[in-house]
């Protein structure tokens, strides 16, 4: 299979059979990486993670990632290059290009991030951004389907905030046949520019208030910090917002009997969700961190050459 996007940057920017192959090559790839057998298909390539945010998956599971497809990767920081001050973007665009096979970025600005790729001669992979986490929600999907079956007509409901999350799950429900709800406080919303490009999509969401209304009949129950990396100033004035907004088990009681919660953690356990959730018989909280792994490779094994 190939993809018709040299980067990896946003879910919208893929059709529905592309995304639809990089799901069942993770599926293929799964149960052959557990057991060892997982064919090295990119011996002496090499991916440069760029980090200008600390994390725990996202690095882990993209060096794994490419290790278990036979290659190599680095790891580098924002104070080693600079990308914006020190060095322009273009020119650790042109640079990395010449040394790596691709380059996976954890960053804060999306802008930055289509700039490298866009003079970056390798494929270059948005690991995380303020506005957009889409290597998140596609490893988020491939959960679903697993405990789920196909995410087809299902209800996904995201409590808290309309984040780099809230943002990536609109642009799935643009391409994938579910329905999307997020509860948020009121001047939480996600995006508008991404909010109007599902609604010209067609794409089934809503954005509610009330977190009891919205999670009715839910098959899916999402949760996020209420805060994230670069809002710790704002952290007093979140958590006073969104208390109400808290995944507890009175809240999932009116979710469907067969549903999942999901969190794609860091989780501020006993703030936006309780101990007994996180823990409980819906919680698929560490399959889904799993999955990161999956998603991953199959995306680095399409778009890497």
């Amino acid at each position: 299979m190939k993809l018709g996007q040299k980067d990896f940057l946003g879910i919208d920017r893929f059709t529905t059979d592309e995304l639809r192959g990089i799901l069942e090559l993770a599926k293929e790839q799964k149960p052959l990486a557990r057991a060892h057998k997982l064919p090295h298909t990119h011996p002496n390539r090499t991916l440069a993670c760029v980090f200008a945010k600390p994390s725990l998956r996202t690095r882990v599971s993209f060096e794994i990632a490419m290790q278990q497809l036979g290659g190599n990767s680095l790891f580098i920081t924002d104070k080693e290059i600079g990308m914006g001050t020190r060095e322009s973007v273009y020119d650790v665009a042109k640079v990395l290009s010449r040394f790596v096979d691709g380059i996976m970025i954890r960053w804060f600005d999306q802008g930055e991030v289509n700039e490298l790729a866009e003079h970056a001669t390798v494929p270059v992979i948005n690991g995380l951004t303020d506005l957009l986490h889409p290597c998140q929600v596609m490893g988020d999907i491939l959960t679903i389907e697993e405990h789920l079956g196909s995410i087809e007509n299902k209800t996904v409901v995201m409590v808290g905030d309309g984040n780099n999350l809230a943002n990536s799950w609109l642009n799935a429900a643009r391409r994938f046949p579910f329905n999307f709800v997020l509860a948020c406080p009121e001047g939480y919303e996600p995006d508008e520019a991404i909010m109007a490009a599902a609604e010209n999509d067609s794409a089934s969401f809503c954005i509610m208030n009330n977190p009891h209304d919205a999670i009715e009949g839910a098959d899916v129950v999402y949760s996020d910090a209420f805060y994230s990396m670069g809002q710790e100033e704002e952290a007093k004035k979140r958590r006073a917002d969104f208390a109400p907004f808290q995944i507890t088990p009175d809240l999932l009681k009116g979710a469907k009997d067969k549903h999942i919660v999901l969190h794609c953690l860091p989780a501020h356990r006993g703030e936006e969700i309780t101990d007994s959730v996180m823990d409980g018989p819906h919680s698929a909280v560490f399959d889904e961190a799993e999955n990161r792994l999956h998603i991953q490779r199959a995306i680095i094994a399409l778009l890497v050459k």
